[in-house]
């Protein structure tokens, strides 16, 4: 390798939520040094196994290492597997000269961490949720930066001035359609509409549970399907498996007449559009003036980068990690929250039209929630990576 280069590791995986903003900032620091040699640090079972390698970035793989919960034969496996992969990071941070490690949270972040501070790397850290996750909070005492969506993540280091919220590094699709709306949001909203079918001119709710879909939300909006469509299209995402169910609910309100499938050869058919899944999610973001979603921290950020006003229903498990990824917007006036188990059918038909009708509400909302979004975190973590490689290594 080109000893001029700058050399980074990058690591993080398991879920699109670890992912997708290792490849934003990737995708940041080679459009500031295409020349920079940037490598990822990843497991073979996670999504980073696909995506990393088709967004063009070599993969090194190691073994999930699960931090043990509870005393059980996994606990006491855990330290000689720990070893294991601790010197497989360092055989792999040698092999490509890192001059800097950064790290998305996930299982293979956290041997990552413990072999470059026993090399002496810089760590560079990014947290995306509320609430930091272990391997962060374990690689959070020897980091040189830790950028964070959040204020308060509960992130303990050696000097709180290393610590900055600097928001979610976006995905293209995503960071594409904030420059477009800052641009020309009305131009933005009629290219999106023609591609998705759906009537520019109408106010339009999003509703998606993710990829898998959340049956409480289809539940609920479906079978209130009449009363929104009163004021409003609807474009329902399902998610895998659920459309069908959802269907029966929305024609047992409504009919079939409403009820279409998403896209523009259904364009006029009806205003209740499904689809299980949008790959292009950012089309129908660029026409919506009300989100209904699960409050994963990916999709508080990018919706608060957005510019869109949301009724954020947290999934109901754990320790309500996703609660407090809503909070911070909801207290900034952009968006509501309201319990899983209070989001029924009489709550949507009773809360959402006035709302809905309320469009000087519905605008101050949008606006809080641009104001509390961050739109350039890809770009603010690049650099604090690249400046810590020049401070290190004597570069200008």
């Amino acid at each position: 390798m080109n000893s001029a280069q700058r050399h980074i590791v990058l690591a993080g995986g398991g879920t699109a939520g670890h992912v997708n903003p290792l490849l934003a900032v990737a995708d940041a620091i080679r459009s500031i040094d295409p020349q920079a040699s940037i490598s990822v640090v990843g497991t073979a079972v996670g999504l980073e196994h696909d995506l990393v390698p088709q967004a063009g970035y070599e993969l090194d793989t190691i073994d999930k290492v699960p931090f043990p919960r509870r005393p059980n034969r996994a606990a006491l496996q855990f330290p000689g597997r720990w070893r294991n992969e601790r010197r497989r990071v360092r055989e792999i941070l040698a092999r490509r000269q890192a001059q800097v490690v950064a790290g998305f949270g996930g299982y293979a972040s956290a041997p990552v961490y413990a072999a470059a501070h026993r090399m002496g790397i810089p760590i560079v850290i990014h947290e995306q949720n509320a609430r930091a996750g272990m391997a962060n909070r374990l690689g959070a005492r020897w980091a040189d930066f830790i950028g964070t969506a959040y204020d308060g993540t509960g992130l303990k280091t050696r000097d709180d001035a290393k610590v900055q919220r600097v928001g979610l590094p976006l995905r293209p699709a995503i960071a594409a359609l904030c420059r477009r709306i800052e641009s020309d949001p009305h131009a933005a909203r009629a290219e999106a509409a023609q591609q998705l079918g759906v009537d520019a001119e109408r106010p339009l709710i999003v509703v998606t549970g993710g990829s898998l879909g959340a049956a409480s939300l289809n539940h609920a909006v479906a079978a209130s399907a009449d009363a929104l469509l009163d004021h409003a299209q609807v474009i329902h995402l399902t998610g895998k498996g659920k459309i069908e169910s959802t269907r029966q609910t929305a024609v047992s309100r409504v009919g079939e007449g409403p009820i279409n499938d998403l896209g523009p050869a259904h364009a006029g058919q009806g205003d209740y559009h499904m689809a299980e899944y949008l790959e292009r999610i950012d089309l129908a973001f660029a026409c919506a003036d009300l989100v209904i979603c699960r409050s994963g921290a990916g999709s508080v950020s990018e919706l608060a980068a957005i510019g869109l006003p949301a009724v954020y229903v947290p999934l109901p498990i754990g320790n309500g990690e996703q609660r407090f990824n809503a909070q911070p917007v909801i207290e900034a006036g952009g968006g509501l929250m309201i319990a899983d188990g209070d989001f029924t059918p009489e709550w949507v038909a009773s809360q959402l039209p006035p709302l809905l009708a309320d469009t000087q509400r519905l605008r101050d909302m949008g606006r809080a929630a641009w104001s509390y979004g961050i739109r350039d975190a890809a770009e603010v973590m690049a650099r604090r990576i690249l400046e810590l490689v020049d401070q290190r290594h004597g570069r200008r």
